[in-house]
Order: C-alpha cells, then sequence, then structure tokens
C-alpha cells in the first residue's frame, strides 16, 4: 500500500469535521430526495397514479406519503408527539376503520383531483423546512415517541433521531419506486 491510500483508507476526511454532522445529515436527506424524484421524471399524472404491481403503491401515492412522513417527523422535532390518545392498531375493525387510520391509508393514494407537479411542489417546500431544521434545531433534544406497536414502549428519540429515520424512509421508498418504476417502462434509477 503506498502513503497516499494509507493516508486515505480508514482516516477521517479533514475536510468534514466531527461538527459537520448536519452537512452530513444535509447531503443524505439531498441525496435520497433526488433520486427518489428521478424515478417520477418524465411521467404524467395518470402514470403517475398506475399501479403496476401487485402492491397499492403508485408513484404519485409513495410522493404523497414520503411527503407527509417527512412533515410528520419534523412536526415532532419541534413539538414532539401529537397530542390525543392515537389509533389502538391492536383493535382496528377494519371493515370500519377509524377516521385516523382511512386518513393514513388515503396518505399512499395519488387523488383524482391531485397532480404530480403539486405533490412534487409540496414535497419541495417540505423539504425545504426539514432542512432549515437540521442546520438549525438542537440535535440533542429528545421526545418520547408515540405510542404505536411499531415503538418500544417508553422510548424517545432525539431529533438526530428522528432526521435519520427521514433518511432511512426516504430511501427505503425511493426504492419501491424504483420498482414500480422500472415495471411501468423499464427506466431504472440507477444501473
Amino acid at each position: 500500500m503506498t502513503d497516499s491510500e494509507t493516508q486515505t483508507r480508514g482516516t477521517p476526511d479533514p475536510a468534514v469535521s466531527l461538527n459537520d454532522e448536519r452537512s452530513v445529515l444535509l447531503e443524505a436527506l439531498r441525496q435520497h430526495r433526488t433520486l427518489f424524484r428521478v424515478t417520477v421524471q418524465g411521467l404524467d399524472d395518470d402514470q403517475a397514479r398506475l399501479r403496476p404491481t401487485a402492491s397499492e403503491l403508485s408513484l404519485g401515492g409513495l410522493i404523497k406519503h414520503v411527503c407527509a412522513v417527512e412533515a410528520e417527523w419534523a412536526r415532532f422535532v419541534v413539538e414532539g408527539p401529537a397530542d390525543g390518545p392515537g389509533v389502538d392498531w391492536a383493535n382496528i375493525d377494519w371493515s370500519n376503520p377509524p377516521a385516523e387510520v382511512v386518513a393514513h391509508q388515503d396518505g399512499f393514494i395519488m387523488r383524482e383531483d391531485e397532480t404530480l407537479p403539486g405533490l412534487l411542489a409540496a414535497y419541495d417546500e417540505v423539504a425545504a423546512a426539514t432542512d432549515a431544521l437540521v442546520a438549525s434545531v438542537d440535535l440533542d433534544t429528545r421526545w418520547p415517541l408515540p405510542e404505536a406497536p411499531w415503538f418500544e414502549s417508553g422510548k424517545s428519540w432525539s431529533a438526530r433521531r428522528a432526521f435519520l429515520h427521514i433518511v432511512a424512509e426516504t430511501a427505503q421508498h425511493a426504492g419501491h419506486a424504483d420498482i414500480l418504476r422500472e415495471t411501468l417502462d423499464g427506466q431504472k434509477t440507477m444501473g
């Protein structure tokens, strides 16, 4: 191994300090948002509503969902868990679900009165607000997690952890979107 290889492998990048974690978070958010947006380039509203797989997911519905999830986690960073009793997920009557569940399900559907440019504009607004929050909030601020079967009871998350969740959520759904787009017309985000 040469001296220059030794200097670059396994050593910190001197341009990125330990205090630069905000830049790292922003870079990760922007990278995955960009990959996610590539999956809808060149599509019209009807194509964005299509569900080309056995899944109920559409590309427009995924954009709508990721936008809503990012906005909700950004709200959590500032205000903590939402007030109210929440949904008793273990005992839902799926033949007549409560309004909160219906609203959650609607969050995955691109309705006829919604447009892809409108959904992308809303996503841009949420992303800009989240980016401003990443740049300014105390990353150690903690809030208890809402009561839900997918969260361990009594746990709390820092703002930092919530932002990492937004990165993970965006990346996961960008992968779903890539599969949907490839199924529609063969376009791949990467590769």
